[in-house]
């Protein structure tokens, strides 16, 4: 994807964990950010506590969505993500994608990795790979503080 793209539609799921959301539950009141990740990938259980705290921390303002991505047939096994979700208290909504469709649609290869949408539902920043969680507090932060001075 590249910047200012509208965010894709969230269809294709195996299966949602923790509810389920539409592209137009998240546009319109307030940024995104969603991420990827995998049971099979260490960096992405690494990151997840930040995720999360991202998460709590700006829960009235910003809305977080985890991705399922498979890396191989063993990371397609339900029960192991809900048990990996839990494990990593993962509590937002999950699109498990098992056949990667919402993968293909981001164009995302990468877990762990993060896009930051504003919330015109448009791309603003895209990064992957474990390190650099300042650079994407940043960047949330960026787009929190537009919605500031626009309200």
């Amino acid at each position: 994807m590249k910047l200012r793209e509208p965010m894709p539609e969230l269809t294709g799921a195996v299966e949602w964990l923790n509810g389920e959301v539409t592209k137009t539950d998240l546009v319109g009141e307030k940024p995104t950010l969603i991420h990827f990740w995998s049971v099979s990938c260490y960096l992405c259980k690494e990151a997840m506590p930040q995720v999360n705290q991202f998460r709590d921390q700006y829960k009235d303002k910003l809305n977080v969505v985890a991705v399922h991505m498979p890396r191989s047939e063993e990371d397609l096994d339900l029960e192991q993500i809900k048990q990996v979700a839990a494990e990593h208290g993962i509590n937002q909504p999950i699109f498990v994608d098992s056949e990667h469709k919402l993968a293909e649609a981001f164009e995302n290869q990468y877990v762990p990795a993060y896009y930051v949408f504003d919330r015109e539902g448009k791309l603003r920043h895209f990064q992957a790979g474990g390190s650099g969680m300042k650079m994407l507090e940043k960047r949330v932060n960026r787009v929190l503080d537009e919605l500031e001075k626009t309200e």
